[in-house]
């Protein structure tokens, strides 16, 4: 029978992934935990020209933070810059150009953004899903470069710069979440699901699945509440570090009987694989 509780569980998550599930979820949320000032803290939102980056790039900067927003293209990125700053009223967006997929780059830009701001909130939010195998001008699988390689690189470079803050927090994938709150205990990590939204990526990489969802899928901001809420409210990290989360609640991350654990050692060679490609693409010294 287990074939029948996989198909009830993916039913299940089918309806409280989409907007329904959203509206029934905010019932019961406190609308008070997101009421915040956060003016003076700084936030690095990736991916942030589009889509939930950039719905959550706002609701911060409509809570007065300071908001770094990392993006690909130039084009598309000062345009959303300037949709924030029009919308919110605030004048401290900034913008910085970054291909999350190229490693070198994400290190020297890591080192630069070091010497010169400071770094409260770290959103990872950048990510692609190509279809097709698509390889990068360093020979990395494009899904792999971006979506893994290039968030290990970003947050093991920011490190240093948020172990300095008072509650620093960070974002990021499932595995990487779980073992750096292991690492960094004074550090608040945490991952989500964002619910399937109607994005730019979702269209453009799942169009068979877009149409046939499109009713029912969460806006962008219904897709971002959980970031936010991560990122600025204080009810978040009065949870452990380490958990996912969806509609503010930490859930499991696994499906019952999906087989998808992998054991301590395959998670810590991950790491070990990740370092090992991380300083492969160090720079040697400053500036190279």
């Amino acid at each position: 029978m287990s074939w029948y509780r996989n198909a009830v569980w993916f039913v299940k998550g089918l309806r409280e992934y989409t907007r329904c599930g959203y509206e029934a979820a905010s019932l019961h949320f406190n609308p008070d935990d997101v009421e915040v000032n956060v003016a003076g803290r700084c936030f690095l939102v990736t991916g942030a020209n589009s889509g939930i980056g950039k719905a959550t790039a706002k609701e911060i900067a409509r809570r007065g933070g300071t908001v770094h927003l990392v993006c690909r293209n130039k084009e598309r990125a000062e345009v959303a810059r300037d949709e924030i700053v029009t919308e919110t009223g605030n004048q401290n967006i900034f913008l910085h150009i970054l291909d999350i997929s190229n490693p070198k780059e994400i290190w020297k830009f890591a080192e630069k953004f070091k010497a010169e701001h400071k770094l409260h909130v770290l959103i990872n939010n950048a990510g692609c899903m190509v279809n097709n195998r698509e390889l990068t001008e360093d020979g990395l699988e494009k899904n792999f470069a971006t979506n893994t390689l290039g968030t290990y690189i970003l947050t093991t470079a920011l490190l240093p710069l948020l172990e300095k803050e008072a509650d620093a927090r960070v974002r990021q994938q499932v595995v990487l979440t779980e073992q750096w709150a292991k690492a960094h205990r004074n550090i608040h990590f945490s991952v989500m699901h964002p619910g399937w939204a109607d994005t730019p990526a979702v269209r453009s990489a799942m169009p068979d699945f877009y149409e046939k969802m499109k009713n029912s899928l969460r806006t962008e901001a219904q897709g971002a509440d959980t970031v936010v809420w991560l990122a600025v409210s204080s009810e978040a990290t009065k949870l452990p570090s380490g958990l996912f989360f969806q509609d503010r609640q930490p859930v499991s991350t696994h499906l019952p009987l999906a087989s998808t654990h992998s054991p301590p050692e395959d998670e810590e060679k991950l790491m070990e694989v990740l370092e090992e490609f991380s300083q492969k693409f160090k720079p040697t010294s400053p500036g190279t």
